[in-house]
């Protein structure tokens, strides 16, 4: 029988333990995107400590803690003609993440420089004021591939950032984040291999909003496991996605949506884990997924049916992650999902963009054709739409893509 890593995970306690390694010297939490932005400004201004809710305890217990920072902190700045939406939370919000606090924030991802050079190094400026340490971006490549390595209890970890340098963030000659350079990453890893006990590697990309990732991250992240890696993490997605186990090294492809609130009342956007990792000098203990919800108000842990219905559901987007057809599989629900109509939408939008602003048109367009996630998406679609298969998925891909992308959160007092 095909070991799948599976065997040694916990659905009802949502813990995996390795059987590898011994207990734990040290517990590090890595929670996904953080953004002070729409109804959770002046909270983290004003009290920032009350936006985690009941998950702030899970936070400070933890020896180290991790957090995706997805925008600037900075004052007046002029937003960049990017092809989504722009966002930068205030100098002030820094104690939303002193608070907790955060030591380390991953800074790949593709909202740090949406309001250009200045604020980004306003947020460097800031971050090293408040003693947390960055990795991902920087203001020159050197300074953006350049991995983290810190000690914790004895234990030394070291910590690989990259994204997809979307709207050409990535650092080429300048400031810019660790773009989408897989082999640059294998060698990242391989270089502070013997230098660290344990190797995580964080990764902000993927196609947003669907339960599975596409094949090309899956390749990636297969790339990185065996590079070294003892734990791989992805965030991006704005959705809670599977766990894949590749030569005994956990993937987490995405947390889903953390201190980052959507005008939404989609139920797989309000919802979100942090994984708690044991380590030890001689690897990864155990796992822990610790599920919670987003409200307007605060972050808050799920408990009794609420947090049984996130494992299951949780499970069913892990089970198709075992086999490589079963990733194939997903990716072409999604695209019957999509279809014909989602792609001709799409290319509406940006023509009318274009009409009415043609910088935003154009940076939509450019982002279409330069970013990895967009051009997989188009090329495989407009393939598929070509030879007559768009149509053609499992039905149970289909299905899930249908349902992560457009079940509703339930109104308070409705059946879940």
């Amino acid at each position: 029988m095909t070991k799948t890593g599976l065997e040694g995970l916990d659905w009802g306690r949502g813990r995996w333990v390795s059987g590898l390694a011994p207990q734990a010297r040290a517990e590090i939490v890595i929670a996904a995107d953080w953004a002070p932005i729409r109804a959770f400004d002046d909270i983290v201004a004003r009290t920032p400590e009350a936006v985690y809710g009941d998950t702030l305890p899970v936070l400070r217990a933890a020896d180290l803690r991790i957090v995706n920072l997805e925008c600037a902190l900075a004052g007046d700045a002029e937003a960049v003609w990017k092809s989504g939406s722009v966002f930068k939370g205030r100098p002030e919000h820094i104690r939303g993440l002193t608070a907790v606090p955060f030591e380390v924030a991953t800074l790949a991802n593709n909202h740090v420089f949406d309001y250009g050079t200045e604020a980004f190094r306003e947020t460097l400026k800031l971050l090293g004021e408040h003693s947390i340490r960055f990795v991902g971006a920087g203001m020159n490549p050197e300074e953006a591939r350049r991995p983290l390595v810190l000690e914790v209890q004895g234990v030394r970890i070291g910590i690989v950032n990259f994204s997809e340098g979307e709207d050409l963030t990535a650092a080429e000659d300048g400031p810019g984040v660790f773009g989408w350079d897989v082999g640059a990453v294998a060698e990242s890893i391989r270089a502070i291999r013997s230098d660290a006990d344990i190797v995580l590697v964080v990764c902000h990309g993927g196609v947003e909003y669907i339960p599975f990732p596409p094949p090309y991250l899956a390749e990636a992240f297969r790339r990185v496991s065996e590079a070294g890696a003892d734990l791989v993490i992805g965030h991006h997605a704005h959705v809670p996605q599977g766990i894949q186990f590749v030569n005994g090294v956990p993937i987490c492809y995405g947390l889903g949506n953390f201190v980052f609130w959507q005008e939404t009342g989609l139920l797989y956007r309000k919802l979100g884990y942090l994984v708690k990792a044991g380590v030890c000098r001689e690897g990864l203990s155990h796992l822990d997924i610790i599920p919670y919800g987003i409200g307007p108000g605060s972050l808050g842990l799920l408990h009794g049916d609420e947090r049984a219905q996130f494992f299951e559901a949780l499970e069913r987007v892990t089970l198709p992650l075992a086999e490589p057809t079963g990733i194939a599989e997903a990716w072409q629900g999604f695209l019957r999902y999509y279809g014909i109509r989602g792609f001709r939408d799409e290319m509406a939008t940006i023509l009318a963009k274009m009409d009415e602003e043609p910088a935003k048109g154009a940076a939509m367009l450019r982002n279409r054709v330069a970013t990895m996630q967009h051009r997989e998406h188009w090329v495989d679609a407009m393939t598929r739409i070509m030879d007559g298969t768009i149509d053609d998925s499992p039905q149970w891909a289909y299905d899930l893509a249908v349902e992560w992308l457009t079940r509703k959160r339930p109104a308070p007092g409705e059946p879940r």
